[in-house]
């Protein structure tokens, strides 16, 4: 089975008073982001009944592709950014694609 896209989901709950900005900065780390190779889609949900949640739908061609983006400029910035905005520190979980096929995306 040739290898399929890693997905990982972070989930970010925010202090309510950051929300606003916590957006703001991650849309524009998400609109680099797509722009990088390894990166086939980058999504930022909000949750609708708690807007201080938020979950990062990050799509990577490769095993390799986290960690060239955790070295771009932007995802540091956002990394700095944030960091102090969030109520409890993020989590992530990995997962594979399954459906649609990769070359879908």
């Amino acid at each position: 089975m040739p290898t399929s896209l890693l997905v990982i989901h972070v989930h970010v709950h925010v202090l309510p008073q950051h929300v606003d900005a916590f957006l703001q900065a991650t849309l524009a780390n998400a609109r680099e982001s797509v722009k990088e190779p390894g990166i086939a889609r980058f999504d930022v949900c909000q949750d609708n009944e708690d807007p201080t949640r938020f979950v990062l739908v990050e799509a990577y061609r490769s095993p390799d592709a986290p960690a060239a983006h955790k070295e771009t400029a932007h995802y540091l910035t956002w990394r700095d950014t944030v960091t102090s905005m969030m109520a409890e520190p993020r989590t992530a979980r990995r997962y594979t694609n399954r459906f649609p096929d990769d070359s879908a995306w």
